[in-house]
């Protein structure tokens, strides 16, 4: 199959008491696994889109044959993005950014924690199922933004930095329906040279 299920960069426990290892279990096995299976299907009989990254399916959709479209953005949507959100996290994050991430943050939002602010708003206000992003755009200037169900920036020409998952089934089990206290725990295991890795790419 041209999709498959990247290896977690942890084990399921490692996050906790932020994240438990019962949701990280099934939000892997089950919820990014049904994605790419769905992906694979949709797929089936289109040899030449079997052998496009996911980046390249999701930053022109228009190329996508109009019958499997919808099914290409939600399910090769739900791959890219949580693909993208493993690398994010790790067992005893650091509690702010460095290096040149760091810098940027500061410019573009003034303090760290103003960043924190407007970030877990957008979050917090997501209506429903999605994600909150700090992308870059063409220009490299930094911005917080929101996309619903599985929608990625790439496909809005926009570069993800970092992005939180705020469907239910991230934080349910744990949290219910406190997706302010998700949220907060969630700055507990980020993994800021990762994502210092991401903003160095994007400059590049």
């Amino acid at each position: 199959m041209p999709f498959t299920l990247p290896e977690l960069p942890y084990a399921y426990d490692a996050l906790e008491p932020y994240i438990d290892a019962k949701t990280m279990e099934i939000h892997y096995t089950k919820h990014h696994a049904a994605y790419i299976a769905k992906l694979n299907a949709a797929l089936e009989g289109h040899s030449a889109l079997q052998q496009q990254t996911i980046d390249a399916l999701l930053t022109d959709l228009n190329y996508i044959p109009e019958a499997i479209r919808t099914t290409v953005r939600n399910n090769g949507g739900g791959h890219f993005n949580h693909t993208f959100f493993w690398q994010l996290m790790c067992k005893n994050g650091e509690t702010e950014p460095r290096g040149h991430i760091g810098a940027a943050i500061k410019q573009s939002f003034g303090t760290f924690a103003q960043f924190q602010e407007q970030f877990n708003a957008t979050a917090q206000a997501v209506f429903g199922s999605g994600w909150a992003w700090l992308v870059a755009d063409k220009n490299g200037i930094l911005k917080i933004m929101s996309t619903p169900n599985q929608d990625t920036p790439i496909s809005q020409g926009l570069k993800p930095i970092m992005g939180l998952d705020v469907w239910e089934h991230a934080y349910y089990l744990m949290y219910q329906n406190r997706r302010p206290d998700y949220i907060n725990a969630w700055w507990h295991v980020l993994n800021w040279p990762q994502i210092e890795n991401n903003y160095n790419d994007v400059m590049e």
